[in-house]
């Protein structure tokens, strides 16, 4: 199956009340560990690659051409979305010449006004093209990829107003961070998201910094409106835990298992353990 854009799989999350898990890849392990669980589970999936990430993997044309070829290689017949995670302007037009099929431009950081302009052309091309767009209202805390917020929440009309240029979904901080969610972390704040929700109506909302937030935040947050979670520092965490059990035992130096495709494998299944819970917990499974 080719790749999608987000409109259509967050439409229906919104109004059956679930919401789809955006997972971030890092590389051919992560990708095809999260293909495979959302074939499985028969959930569709957006595939997040931040700025950083794509450089990693040589590039966006790269990843678009290693996606591509697993939706085919692996069958793959669930709904899969290739989404630029906080992108910059610059970023945002790349991804779209490299053919992703969903972009999140990150005006964040910028004046509303000028946040309300650029996202205003970046609509307009993509609507051309076909892909979804995802905006940002008040920075999301933590770090990613060198872009630091420090978890504010979003003025709700600053919300409405983003809205209404026709993006596809909004991601509106709430107090929610990226990263490990620190001791002293005092929760979402769920009445700025159900302003946010009653202004902007059948707006998908979008959810970052998904590890570590207790299961009943999640179940409230998408019962106010959020259709999109997004995933990245749990698997990395699963990932790295995994295979250091690996090595620690000592199973690297036991026959070959000092090859990658074994070294790498108990990694792999991580990630796939952990999509798989975010999926349930979600409620995506079989939304495909």
């Amino acid at each position: 199956m080719a790749l999608v854009n987000a409109k259509e799989m967050l439409t229906k999350a919104k109004e059956g009340h679930y919401a789809v898990g955006q997972f971030n890849i890092n590389n051919l392990e992560w990708t095809k560990a999260i293909l495979l669980t959302a074939q499985e589970l028969n959930s569709p999936v957006i595939l997040g690659v931040s700025e950083g990430a794509g450089k990693y993997m040589c590039g966006y044309k790269t990843v678009v051409g290693m996606v591509n070829g697993m939706l085919e290689e692996l069958n793959i017949t669930v709904p899969v979305a290739l989404h630029l995670d906080h992108g910059s302007y610059e970023g945002a037009k790349a991804c779209i010449e490299a053919g992703f099929s969903s972009i999140m431009f990150d005006g964040s950081h910028y004046p509303i006004e000028e946040n309300v302009e650029k996202t205003k052309e970046l609509i307009g091309i993509c609507n051309q093209k076909g892909l979804s767009l995802e905006a940002e209202v008040g920075s999301i805390g933590g770090e990613e990829d060198g872009v630091i917020g420090a978890g504010e929440c979003a003025d709700p009309k600053e919300c409405k107003m983003i809205a209404d240029l026709g993006v596809t979904m909004l991601a509106a901080g709430i107090g929610n961070i990226h990263g490990k969610y620190p001791a002293n972390w005092t929760g979402l704040n769920f009445d700025v998201l159900a302003a946010i929700q009653e202004l902007t109506g059948k707006m998908p909302l979008v959810l970052h910094g998904g590890t570590g937030i207790p299961s009943d935040m999640i179940k409230k947050a998408i019962d106010l409106g959020v259709s999109k979670i997004n995933v990245n520092t749990e698997c990395q965490l699963a990932f790295a835990d995994a295979t250091r059990k690996y090595i620690e035992a000592g199973k690297d130096q036991q026959g070959k298992g000092f090859d990658p495709r074994k070294l790498l494998a108990p990694g792999f299944e991580a990630i796939k353990a952990t999509v798989k819970e975010k999926m349930e917990l979600f409620g995506s499974v079989n939304k495909a």
